[in-house]
């Protein structure tokens, strides 16, 4: 399946290591012809960490695909009822986001633009990166393994003896991720 011309939702929570990772996949799904919205949850948007400056960032994403980021929740919510995305990624989904998620929190453009995407039956993707996935964590995402619709760019631990509960998300199988949900399907295997 190609991108070309998919309307693509890229929504950045917190983690912000994990952002010149993010940034480079954001250039291939424009490289690949994707149409992409990038949303910023209240923390991304707006928290400068020793990997950047947040107005930075929001400027890359703009640079990158050309269109506004949305920033704010009633920026996001008309995405369920304009029914805007062919698909929409967590990318990179934090652990405060997977649990807020799992629970019906939408508090941030980024939730806000998750819970009205899924309002569509469409493909939701997320990119876990979580210092607690192996933890407190788990539970969040045996719950969303398990609901229609989400699908998960495969995952694996990223330093287990130095922090034996992290898992971080494949970025390089972003592409084939998002083409696998487009079909309905969950890029295999999950966890690696």
């Amino acid at each position: 399946m190609s991108l070309k011309e998919k309307t693509i939702g890229v929504a950045l929570t917190g983690s912000f290591c994990t952002y010149e990772k993010v940034f480079a996949e954001l250039q291939k799904l424009v490289d690949e012809g994707a149409l992409v919205q990038t949303i910023f949850s209240d923390a991304s948007g707006s928290i400068d960490s020793r990997f950047g400056r947040a107005e930075d960032f929001v400027k890359k994403a703009e640079e990158i695909t050309g269109v506004k980021p949305m920033m704010t929740i009633p920026e996001a919510e008309p995405i369920g009822p304009g029914n805007l995305l062919d698909i929409l990624v967590l990318l990179p989904c934090t652990g405060n986001t997977i649990a807020k998620f799992a629970n019906g929190i939408t508090d941030t453009p980024a939730l806000m633009a998750a819970k009205a995407h899924l309002r569509n039956n469409k493909p939701l993707l997320i990119s876990v990166s979580t210092n607690d996935a192996l933890g407190m964590n788990m539970k969040n995402i045996g719950l969303l393994l398990n609901a229609k619709n989400i699908y998960f760019v495969p995952f694996g631990q990223d330093n287990p003896n130095k922090k034996p509960n992290s898992m971080i998300a494949h970025t390089d199988l972003l592409i084939p991720s998002l083409e696998a949900a487009l079909e309905g399907r969950q890029y295999q295997p999950v966890i690696q």
